[in-house]
């Protein structure tokens, strides 16, 4: 249930409704808005008579709320969420460009690849300081020596930094070096890092789990919310299906449900979400198309030497396209919108 309490309400009239709540035996957690004061009620699982807590003083009307996602749902917070990065904004009318390398190599060299990716358009930039290799034997990430790079490449070149979370020892480690702390697929489930990861003031990247339902990665953004961290995005990276002429299933099909259902802004990642660069830059603009509020890229001055998978990282040009791209669907959404206004005003 979401209590909306009146826009004069004071601040007594919420603390008195929160401590209702608490004596029914649920808990309430505010919910932040620009028009609206808020709050929901969590932990019970069957509907609650609207006349329990309406009669209270302050609260404007009582709305039920049918997804078992709450935080995460538009049912309870409708305007969209803006996740903001230093200057850069996720989820505004802008799209975002996030690219590097796929793990963090050589100062030098990471350097390199993240002034050429500025260069090209890239809003921010990622590499993986830890790497989960599903064959033991590979490269696992430089660790603790690439997050001293990954200060270096934020303080020449401004560039917020995403990188990935492996567990919640980590992420002590990482805050001081990493502007977004990224759930890889394979955590998506780790309830432990996501507690953890709800309770500190940074976004959180969350990836959808590579055989996970929409339902199930709403309802892991939720426990993210609900921790207290409002600061979540949603990426799309492919699934796995009986295709075998790709390294997952992009599914794009998912990414305006998404906005549908979620207010959380949504990115797609087409370097996993194929696993074959020469599909990379058709597939962002196919993401971008679909509704997509960014792309998250895997780019390297040399792919081919690229540390880690590198058959799914693009070249700078590639990139340049791809910002290129997103500038002429920015273009045509824009020509599209006022052709929209002359036929209403027609």
């Amino acid at each position: 249930m979401l209590v909306i309490m009146e826009k004069n309400s004071t601040a007594e009239q919420c603390t008195a409704v929160e401590a209702a709540i608490r004596r029914m035996g649920f808990v309430p957690l505010p919910v932040p808005g620009r028009s609206r004061t808020a709050i929901c009620v969590t932990g019970n699982k069957s509907p609650i008579p609207p006349t329990d807590l309406a009669y209270l003083p302050g609260v404007l009307e009582c709305i039920s709320v049918t997804k078992p996602y709450k935080l995460v749902s538009r049912e309870v917070h409708d305007e969209d969420t803006i996740v903001k990065v230093g200057d850069v904004e996720i989820g505004g009318p802008t799209p975002v460009i996030i690219a590097g390398p796929c793990s963090v190599e050589t100062e030098a060299r990471t350097l390199e690849v993240a002034q050429a990716v500025k260069a090209a358009g890239a809003n921010m930039f990622r590499a993986g300081a830890f790497k989960p290799r599903t064959n033991p034997y590979e490269f696992q990430g430089l660790g603790l020596e690439a997050l001293q790079t990954l200060q270096v490449v934020r303080d020449e070149t401004g560039l917020p930094v995403v990188s990935e979370v492996l567990d919640p020892e980590s992420v002590d480690a990482m805050l001081p070096h990493v502007d977004v702390l990224q759930v890889g697929t394979r955590n998506m489930q780790n309830f432990s890092l996501l507690k953890r990861l709800a309770q500190v003031d940074r976004p959180v990247l969350l990836k959808r789990g590579m055989s996970s339902t929409l339902q199930e990665w709403l309802m892991a953004a939720e426990y993210l919310l609900a921790g207290g961290n409002h600061q979540v995005i949603l990426c799309e990276r492919g699934i796995r299906t009986f295709s075998d002429h790709a390294r997952n299933t992009l599914d794009l099909n998912v990414v305006p449900l998404v906005r549908k259902l979620s207010h959380l802004p949504v990115l797609v990642d087409p370097s996993h979400g194929v696993g074959h660069r020469d599909r990379v830059r058709v597939m962002a603009r196919a993401g971008l198309a679909a509704g997509a509020q960014g792309l998250l890229i895997e780019a390297h001055v040399h792919p081919d030497r690229s540390y880690t998978d590198a058959a799914q990282t693009v070249d700078i040009d590639t990139l340049r396209g791809v910002k290129r791209d997103m500038e002429v669907l920015a273009q045509m959404e824009s020509i599209s919108s006022l052709n929209a206004e002359d036929r209403v005003t027609a």
